[in-house]
């Protein structure tokens, strides 16, 4: 089974192709739940406040009778924050993964160099002694 996985990573046809695309998007989902559910109230303890929440408000906004704010201006710099922390995951993992499929790899060997053989002089000396003992 190994085998076969390995000979299926080594290949690049497009089946295989989407298969690693549905699996990123698949560990994509992985990497975000991890960040929103334990580093993001980790760090927010920090902050006293849910990370993916913090914000700088630049006009503030208006509450409505419903209880919606309106016409709040903002740069909700901890989401973004969050989703630079899953991209620095992300790219760490497929890094690591990366890595290992090359190592596992063949090592392209050298061709083998042809073995010399004798050169034009030599072939014509040859040539000579045979006719020479011909006579």
């Amino acid at each position: 089974m190994l085998k076969e996985f390995k000979d299926f990573a080594m290949k690049g046809n497009l089946i295989d192709i989407a298969v690693g695309f549905v699996m990123g998007a698949a560990f994509k989902q992985v990497v975000t739940s991890f960040t929103g559910g334990i580093v993001s109230p980790l760090i927010g303890l920090i902050f006293n406040t849910d990370f993916k929440d913090l914000k700088w408000i630049v006009k503030e906004g208006i509450i409505e009778d419903t209880g919606k704010v309106v016409g709040e201006v903002a740069v909700l710099y901890g989401d973004f924050l969050t989703n630079v922390i899953d991209f620095i995951i992300v790219a760490f993992v497929m890094f690591i993964i990366v890595k290992g499929v090359n190592a596992t790899k063949k090592k392209e060997e050298p061709a083998p160099v042809a073995p010399k053989g004798p050169s034009q002089e030599d072939l014509l000396a040859e040539i000579r002694d045979l006719l020479a003992k011909k006579k």
